[in-house]
């Protein structure tokens, strides 16, 4: 069985707030990289829940996260799509997205 890695770093400050994130995995070809938030969502199969992990650096403005979590629903609607060929939730979390968007254009 063939086992691959993606690794996670987390510097954090005297606060335990987030200053820095890097992650890198083995199998995409990413060394190293910085980034300013990670989103990771873990389904329990015993509690029929998802776990979130959650992280951004101090750095990281309200506008870049804003677009960073319509980002993660609009690659949920393709993962769900592609994973279950289920149009119509796809494209209701699609319409959802492009809704966002349009808010926050306009302000």
């Amino acid at each position: 069985m063939r086992k691959s890695k993606i690794k996670i770093e987390v510097t954090l400050d005297e606060q335990n707030i987030p200053e820095d994130i890097q992650w890198s995995a083995e199998d995409a070809g990413a060394e190293q990289q910085k980034t300013k938030s990670i989103s990771i969502g873990i389904w329990d199969e015993k509690k029929r829940d998802t776990l979130m992990l959650d992280l951004w650096t101090k750095d990281m403005n309200v506008d870049e996260m804003k677009q960073f979590h319509i980002n993660l629903l609009g690659s949920s609607a393709s993962t769900l799509l592609s994973a279950t060929g289920d149009e119509f939730m796809s494209s209701e979390i699609s319409n959802l997205c492009e809704k966002l968007v349009q808010y926050l254009s306009e302000k």
